[in-house]
C-alpha cells in the first residue's frame, strides 16, 4: 500500500503543482497518448530484447511482488524455526536417520503438515530436506555445508535480483527515449514552419511532453518500483538464511536452542520473533 500511496503522491504534487501556477491540462493529454505510444513502446521493445522470456515473466511478477511486500511476517519465521528446531532436536537425540521418514516424502511428513504454508513454499522445503539428507550422508563439516549453502544462496539472490536489475535498466533508458519523442515532436514542427506562432508554439510544447514523460516515468515510477523490489527480495533472501544459520550451527554441535536461537538472530529486525516468543513457540510444539 505505501507503494501505491507514494505513487498517487508523486502524481498529485506533479501535477497538482502544474495546475494551481495556471498551466493547462489540455496539451499535456492532446499530446498523452502519441508520446505514451512512443517512449512506452520503445521502453517495452528495448526491454523484450534486453531479456529472454523467462526474465521478462519474472519481472511482471516482481511488479506485484513490489506491491505486496515481502512474503515472510513474524509468523512465517516462528513456524520455520519451530520447524528447524524440531529437526535438529530429533537428529540430536536419535540420529540422522530418524529424520528420513520426513525428508523423502515431506508432503506426508506430520512434521510438514503441520506447517502447511512452509510445505508449498518448495523452494525452501526442498533446501531443507536437501541439506538434511546430504548430513544423513556423513556430510558433517559445518564449513563445507555453511560453504555450498552460502554459494547456492548467493546464486539464487543474484537470479531473484535480475528482475529488479531489468527494471532499473529500463528506468535509466527512459529519459533518453523521452528525448527521442521530443526530437520527433521538434522534427514535425520544423515541417510546419510556415504555420503560425500560435499554432507552432502548441506542437513545440506537446515535443516537450515526450521529454517530460520521459524523465517523469524513469524516476517518478519505474526507478522506485525497482528499488522496492530490490529491497522486498533481499529482506525475503533473510528467510533461507535463517536455514543455513539453524543447520550450521546444529553442525557445529550445539544444542538444539542454541541452534535456533542462531537462526532467530539472522530474520530481519521488524519480523524477528524475541527470544521468550520463539521459546514460549517450541515449548509448545507438538509433532506426532
Amino acid at each position: 500500500m505505501t507503494t501505491i500511496g507514494g505513487l498517487i503522491f508523486v502524481l498529485v504534487c506533479v501535477f497538482g503543482s502544474y495546475i494551481l501556477a495556471g498551466g493547462s491540462m489540455e496539451p499535456l493529454i492532446h499530446a498523452l497518448p502519441h508520446e505514451m505510444m512512443t517512449i512506452g513502446g520503445a521502453a517495452i521493445g528495448t526491454f523484450i530484447m534486453a531479456n529472454s522470456l523467462h526474465d521478462v515473466k519474472h519481472a511482471l511478477a516482481g511488479i506485484g511482488k513490489a506491491l505486496k511486500g515481502a512474503a515472510y511476517k513474524k509468523a512465517d519465521y516462528v513456524d520455520l524455526l519451530c520447524l528447524l528446531y524440531f529437526f535438529v532436536r530429533l537428529a540430536s537425540t536419535k540420529g540422522s536417520m530418524a529424520l528420513e521418514p520426513h525428508i523423502e516424502k515431506p508432503a506426508e511428513s506430520a512434521a510438514f503438515q503441520k506447517f502447511p504454508k512452509l510445505l508449498k513454499n518448495h523452494h525452501t522445503s526442498d533446501m531443507i530436506c536437501d541439506y538434511l539428507r546430504m548430513i544423513g550422508m556423513n556430510a558433517d563439516d559445518p564449513n563445507q555445508i555453511e560453504d555450498v549453502m552460502a554459494r547456492e544462496l548467493k546464486k539464487t539472490l543474484h537470479e531473484e535480483l535480475h528482475s529488479a536489475h531489468a527494471l532499473q535498466t529500463m528506468a535509466d533508458g527512459l529519459p533518453a527515449l523521452g528525448i527521442v519523442a521530443a526530437v520527433l515532436g521538434v522534427i514535425k514542427t520544423m515541417s510546419h514552419i510556415n504555420e503560425p506562432p500560435a499554432v507552432l508554439g502548441a506542437m513545440i510544447g506537446g515535443a516537450l511532453v515526450g521529454t517530460f514523460l520521459g524523465i517523469l516515468l524513469a524516476y517518478g515510477i519505474a526507478a522506485p518500483f525497482a528499488g522496492r523490489l530490490k529491497g522486498v527480495i533481499e529482506e525475503e533472501a533473510k528467510y533461507n538464511e535463517v536455514v543455513r544459520a539453524v543447520l550450521v550451527a546444529h553442525l557445529h554441535g550445539n544444542a538444539p536452542q542454541v541452534s535456533v536461537e542462531t537462526g532467530r538472530k539472522m530474520a530481519p529486525n521488524q519480523h524477528m520473533p524475541s527470544f521468550a516468543e520463539l521459546e514460549t513457540a517450541v515449548q509448545n510444539l507438538q509433532i506426532a
